[in-house]
């Protein structure tokens, strides 16, 4: 069904791509993705890690500059640029998907730059995972005739929400404040529900949302013949969960199992380091962790508050390799006021 101009779609569908004349060219470069993925310690050794085989780029979680030198190959047609955030790239004969965008329109161009080396195919699609300032501020560095594609539900969410994310976001830093300036979003070409699939020419993406969970519009991105999965935050890699307000701790639980069966060999998530198939796993347990000792403290008469501190200590102290261990407080806040 047609509105002002957009297709907006229901249920699954599958689109081909269409040929579309631009610039685009050669064959991918970078490192071939090792079963054995190096845990490369942050900071300074992160920021100067290439490419190389067996080797991983670590995700900078402070940093949000990507750089060409983080581009690693993940399988026959997955690309990622490694940074903050993860990007996803995927090459088919026909064309390509990116598959977030940056903070900015200075890394959206980082991006584009990629793109253009490893293209085969005349074609760009571009689409987002959650509407969070890192995944879609950097779009209007992409070209005019890319085929923006997002569904329906993250894009309300995106307006009702995403200028006060960019507000909180340009008062964290200068470099923030300089990515974000004159930003300009734009319209979606095509909305869908439920599900659709892009054939690429060789290669499948499927585009699907299994419900509310880090955000009310999460969408997840299925590599059906490389058995990838580009999870968005969904699935992250060694990080305690950010949970602003539109998250759900319930829902992000009961996406992970909806998951789960779909058995991916390889995942990489928007922030963390790219892993297999068992980040799912390890993720529910940890939610699942946090959620009941929370609930437990709540029943022996802790405030959100006085359990929030015991458990970031606790937590911490027992997953002292996983990062954002500040967010554990609000994450307790979040599952007592789930708790009715």
């Amino acid at each position: 069904m047609h509105r002002r101009g957009r297709r907006v779609y229901k249920g699954s569908n599958e689109v081909r791509a269409m040929r579309i004349p631009r610039k685009g060219q050669v064959s991918g470069w970078a490192a071939v993705l090792a079963a054995g993925l190096a845990l490369l310690s942050a900071g300074v050794q992160s920021a100067r890690a290439q490419t190389g085989q067996g080797q991983m780029p670590q995700a900078l979680p402070e940093q949000p500059l990507l750089t060409e030198k983080g581009l690693t190959k993940v399988s026959e047609h997955v690309y990622a640029i490694v940074g903050w955030p993860n990007i996803g790239i995927v090459v088919g004969d026909r064309a390509t998907l990116v598959i977030d965008t940056g903070l900015g329109e200075r890394n959206g161009a980082t991006i584009m730059r990629v793109e253009q080396k490893l293209a085969r195919g005349p074609i760009l699609y571009l689409t987002t995972t959650h509407y969070h300032s890192e995944h879609v501020t950097g779009e209007q560095a992409f070209p005019a005739n890319t085929i923006l594609i997002r569904p329906v539900v993250q894009q309300e969410e995106l307006k009702q929400r995403l200028p006060g994310h960019m507000g909180r976001f340009r008062q964290m830093s200068v470099q923030n404040k300089e990515l974000l300036a004159d930003v300009r979003m734009r319209t979606p070409d095509v909305l869908f529900n439920g599900e659709m699939k892009l054939d690429l020419g060789g290669v499948t993406a499927r585009l699907f949302l299994l419900g509310p969970a880090h955000t009310q519009g999460d969408m997840l991105i299925f590599v059906e013949e490389d058995s990838v999965l580009l999870p968005g935050d969904i699935v992250e890699s060694k990080l305690f969960p950010i949970m602003p307000e539109e998250s759900t701790m319930k829902g992000w639980i009961a996406v992970l199992d909806k998951l789960e069966p779909l058995k991916p060999k390889l995942i990489v998530p928007d922030h963390g380091e790219l892993g297999d198939g068992s980040l799912i796993g390890k993720e529910r347990a940890m939610l699942e962790e946090l959620q009941s000792r929370a609930l437990e403290l709540k029943r022996q008469g802790k405030s959100a508050e006085e359990a929030g501190k015991l458990l970031t200590d606790e937590l911490h102290a027992k997953h002292s390799d996983y990062g954002q261990a500040e967010r554990i407080a609000a994450d307790v806040k979040l599952v007592f006021g789930e708790d009715r």
